[in-house]
């Protein structure tokens, strides 16, 4: 693939920290404009680039996750970036890019997915319905049709319409294909939290105090017990707490860079 990113760039060129932000699954850099907005990081430089495949981008002819880190911590070189924030699917990304070695700096994981029975039941249904020949299709597309409509409902008023717009952008096709991979994926790691930790990061797992992601208490633990991750919830939060509360993610954001 010729990788053409989309790209949003916020601070100073010259800061002496550069973080780089993956926004989640079916989302778009405009995930986290109000992030990099926040006076907390504006002696930062803050680059967020869109996953390939999501939000009108071409996607990769591999669409493993393992791939995804390759590209993704090549991105993080090319760009001088020395800390690193994902979302949702991105946060998967982000371990990934660690676990390999790809990526050695502080990690901000937002709302992560640990273990397959800990991801939304719906996307699970919509994995196993897209394999259906014919049907699949179909209800993808009925799918990323319906989704930006819902998600409104967790994201501020003033932003709800831009930020559904671009979920609304999305390839049905593509998002299926991804997200077969990311399943996968799933399948070959019952747990995501012994690679986490093995990666000898430091690193802090994020989440709204109402998150839809699971965690379970063996989970909890092991993070808990690894001890370079910390654990951080934010109230007044669900899965798309970057959006709902950014001044808190920002202030996460920060401390992670003043580790360095």
């Amino acid at each position: 693939m010729n990788e053409r990113w989309d790209v949003r760039r916020a601070g100073p060129a010259e800061a002496p920290h550069r973080v780089l932000m993956i926004p989640g699954g079916m989302c778009s850099t405009e995930f986290y404009a109000d992030v990099m907005a926040e006076p907390v990081l504006a002696g930062l430089s803050t680059v967020a680039v869109t996953q390939p495949g999501f939000a009108g981008t071409a996607a990769p002819a591999d669409v493993s996750m393992e791939h995804y880190a390759e590209l993704l911590a090549r991105f993080a070189a090319d760009t001088g970036c020395d800390v690193l924030v994902g979302h949702s699917l991105g946060a998967n990304v982000a371990i990934e890019m660690a676990a390999a070695g790809l990526f050695k700096g502080p990690l901000v994981l937002l709302s992560p997915t640990f273990s397959r029975g800990d991801e939304a039941k719906f996307l699970a249904v919509m994995n196993t319905v897209g394999k259906v020949p014919g049907l699949g299709g179909a209800v993808w597309a009925g799918m990323l049709w319906l989704l930006p409509k819902a998600m409104r409902r967790q994201m501020p008023a003033d932003r709800a319409q831009t930020l559904s717009a671009d979920m609304a952008g999305n390839d049905p096709a593509v998002c299926r294909r991804i997200v077969r991979s990311y399943y996968e994926y799933l399948d070959r790691y019952p747990s995501l939290v012994p690679r986490l930790c093995g990666a000898a990061v430091p690193t802090w797992v994020v989440r709204g105090d109402h998150d839809e992601i699971g965690l379970t208490d063996d989970e909890r633990r092991g993070l808990e017990d690894c001890p370079q991750i910390r654990l951080v919830t934010v109230p007044d939060a669900g899965h798309m707490l970057l959006v709902e509360q950014p001044a808190r993610v920002a202030e996460v954001i920060a401390e992670a860079a003043a580790a360095l």
